[in-house]
């Protein structure tokens, strides 16, 4: 049988479909983040942008034709006929954007500060058990405010001169799950803090760096610490750029499929370039389901301390009433 070719208008076509649409068609679920949106596919968390998606384990991506071939399974032909095929002309299609020259670093403008702390305290400390004088270190440093729009808590990156480089985002209403990065962040600095001894520490996202620290409060504050917050391992090439005296990297990812292979990419990478390197493993899902969880038995163990001394005060008093 011979292959059938197709136009170059029609594999234009094909390329440019909207992936959120096409997705949505499907009864998929979508996240917006920001600009864009999230897609779950399993252990893996891709970013879409209108005809483009990236995936930030693999560090790939490409358009529409791309996207069915990864994901649906499919062939070229086959993924050209799905894009073309029973919804010809009913699909939206986004063209992809030109190239556009790098923005200067000037473009990006953080959140403004809400005048109160009130809703992101609650947020650390209540909801995700965060200790306060961790926080409270952060927030002393300008690196975490409360935003005076949504009451986001606001993750602070800044290059090694002080300026505010880059923010996190994330939502502290029972309602909603946003996080995302603000506009025109610059990826390499994202959420971190600079220490004086020789060893980084890098994680996903800011919880969980915060998270570990309050696990590991002896002398914290003497090491570096990174969150990739969803753009890669920029900020860890970038850290070690601006503090060539870090000799030791600990890559401390998410326990799950995709970030163990981010581990070990990662890892590669730095021994590739003479940089040496651990990685560490939370016990749960990630660190801050590990903070919860110590949390949670050493509750348990008070209490049971608690009843013990309870049973013996009772104890006592009925011997001295014998």
């Amino acid at each position: 049988m011979a292959y059938k070719k197709f136009s170059e208008q029609e594999i234009k076509r094909a390329a440019e479909t909207d992936i959120v649409d096409m997705l949505r068609r499907q009864g998929e679920e979508l996240k917006a983040v920001g600009s864009e949106y999230e897609w779950k596919h399993g252990a893996d968390r891709i970013t879409i942008r209108g005809c483009q998606w990236y995936n930030h384990y693999e560090e790939r991506g490409g358009n529409a034709i791309k996207f069915v071939q990864e994901f649906f399974g499919k062939n070229f032909k086959e993924a050209m006929e799905y894009l073309l095929g029973g919804t010809a002309g009913e699909l939206k299609t986004s063209k992809p954007k030109p190239v556009e020259k790098p923005k200067q670093k000037t473009d990006f403008q953080p959140p403004n500060r809400n005048e109160s702390m009130r809703r992101v305290y609650a947020y650390l400390l209540t909801k995700r058990g965060l200790d306060k004088d961790v926080v409270s270190a952060f927030v002393k440093q300008g690196l975490i405010y409360e935003s005076a729009d949504y009451h986001n808590a606001v993750f602070v990156g800044e290059d090694k001169n002080g300026k505010i480089m880059h923010a996190s985002l994330r939502a502290t209403g029972d309602k909603s799950s946003f996080r995302g990065n603000a506009e025109n962040s610059v990826p390499e600095y994202s959420f971190h803090w600079y220490g004086k001894s020789d060893r980084l520490y890098i994680f996903e996202a800011p919880i969980d760096m915060l998270s570990y620290i309050s696990m590991n409060k002896e002398g914290w504050e003497q090491h570096s610490y990174a969150a990739c917050c969803g753009v890669g391992d920029r900020v860890l090439w970038q850290m070690l750029k601006d503090k060539p005296e870090i000799k030791k990297v600990y890559v401390c990812l998410d326990n799950d499929e995709k970030g163990r292979m981010f581990d070990e990419k990662i890892s590669d990478k730095l021994f590739e370039k003479g940089i040496a390197s651990k990685i560490l493993i939370p016990k749960h899902k990630d660190w801050n389901d590990d903070l919860r969880a110590l949390q949670a038995e050493q509750a348990e163990q008070a209490d049971q301390a608690e009843e013990s001394g309870e049973d013996e005060e009772a104890d006592l008093c009925q011997g001295l009433q014998l």
